[in-house]
Parts: structure tokens; sequence; C-alpha cells
């Protein structure tokens, strides 16, 4: 394989019902935010437990997106607290077995907002489900009912643990991110490092402390509006240097 073949980036699909019809669907800010990362995006259906090595062998990084739906409550031995929210099964199904697989190999993973929450529980971890309603957090969803550009825009900062893998990859130790999720951290799972916390002291950012390579998970969304915000070029760049030099690893001599 040569250099220059642009890193393969896999984006698992969420599952929606458009109509009478089921959907996989990625949304296009996470596609954008791979290719600003100098990577090919490679959006991924539902995938079967006789996929998963291929997919693994074809992927040089992942990009597990966010979503309005949630982790099921059962994959950390809870029932569902709000009925009202959506769920995505199907998607769970495939990428919490697949996330320890993507580590254990070194594959560069970032993870944002629901990839986060699912990297949490893949590992072990549990949620809140309603950081809310927990003493002594904010509430960190958006207004459904604001404009877009209200939703996506800052609403506190985020602090950047001493130490850790992001102190080293961004420009700022203290910057605003926009919030737009309602369940949280709340058991971190082992082998995770907080990274970074909201003045409240909500995880925000993640990494792994065992695994080798590039594994990063933000609560926030970076990808929105990314080109013009130098906290999230910063780790697109970080990313897209990992899948490169994952993908320059594999394509070597002897590989």
């Amino acid at each position: 394989m040569s250099s220059d073949r642009l890193p393969v980036v896999l984006v698992p699909a969420c599952n929606r019902v458009l109509g009478h019809h089921p959907f996989h669907i990625a949304g296009q800010k996470y596609v954008d935010a791979v290719r600003l990362a100098g990577c090919l995006p490679l959006v991924v259906p539902n995938a079967r437990d006789a996929e998963l090595a291929t997919l693994l062998a074809l992927a040089d990084g992942v990009l597990l997106t966010g979503s309005p739906s949630n982790v099921h409550p059962q994959h950390f031995d809870e029932g569902v607290h709000d009925p009202s929210l959506p769920l995505d099964t199907a998607r769970d199904a495939w990428t919490l077995p697949f996330i320890p697989q993507v580590l254990a190999r070194g594959i560069p993973l970032l993870a944002i907002c629901r990839g986060l929450q699912e990297t949490n529980v893949a590992l072990g971890g549990t949620l809140h489900q309603a950081i809310h309603r927990v003493p002594g957090f904010a509430d960190h969803r958006a207004d459904d009912d604001a404009p877009v550009d209200v939703q996506y825009g800052p609403a506190h900062e985020v602090v950047v643990e001493p130490g850790g893998r992001l102190e080293g990859l961004l420009p700022l130790r203290r910057f605003a991110v926009n919030s737009l999720h309602g369940q949280g951290v709340n058991r971190l799972a082992p082998g995770l490092r907080v990274e970074a916390r909201s003045p409240d002291g909500v995880v925000e950012a993640l990494s792994t402390a065992d695994t080798p390579g590039f594994a990063i998970a933000v609560q926030w969304h970076p990808e929105w509006q990314a080109a013009s915000n130098p906290v999230s070029m910063a780790l697109l760049r970080a990313f897209g240097d990992a899948c490169r030099a994952y993908r320059d690893r594999r394509s070597g001599p002897g590989s």
C-alpha cells in the first residue's frame, strides 16, 4: 500500500426510520471533520460479528459520532429512566464490542459526545442518564427550540487536566465549548483517564491510559464549524497525524 493513500477512517452510522423505511445515517459535519483531518471517511452501517475483523483490517482510524440517541442503560445494568428519549440498540450492538478491539490494535480513535459515552460503557464504565438531575451538576442540554447556531454556541468552559494527552495537543488549557448532552460519565471505566472537566465537574474528555495509539474522547462537538476553531483543528490534526502514522506502519516493510 502506498503512503500516498488517504487514511481510511470508519464512521459508524446511526439508525433512523424516515417515512416508513429504516435508514443508516451519519451527520455531514462528522464526515467533513474526517476530511479536515486529511483522511477518507467511510460510513459503516450496522456491522455483523463476522464483519468486524474485515472492518478492523480496513481501518486506519475510527471516528465515533454524536447522535440524538443514547446508549441503552442495559449495558451498564440500569433500566431506562426516561422512555421518551431516543435509543439506538442496533448501533450499540456492534460499536460496543468493536471499540475494545479498535483500542487493542492501536487504531486511532476519536470519539465525540455519544462516542465518548459509548467508549466509557464499552470498557466497563457507567453513565448518568440525566446529568441535570445529579446534585451539583448544571444542565448540559441544549434548547431544542433555539436556532442551531445558538444550540452549538459556547455554553461553558472546559478545563484541561495537567499531565494528560490533551495538554500536549491543544493550544489552550481552558476554553469554551458547546454543550448538547443529557447523559454523561458516572463511573469511569478501568483504563480510562479524565482529560478535561467542565467547571461543575462533569467529565468532558477522556483518553486511554494503557492502550497503544491515539485514543481521545470528548463530550462536546468539535466538529461544529471546526475549520474556524483552533481547538477543533488541533484535535483533528492530531487525529489525522495518528491515522497517517498507523497507515504507514501497516504499509511498511514486513507488514
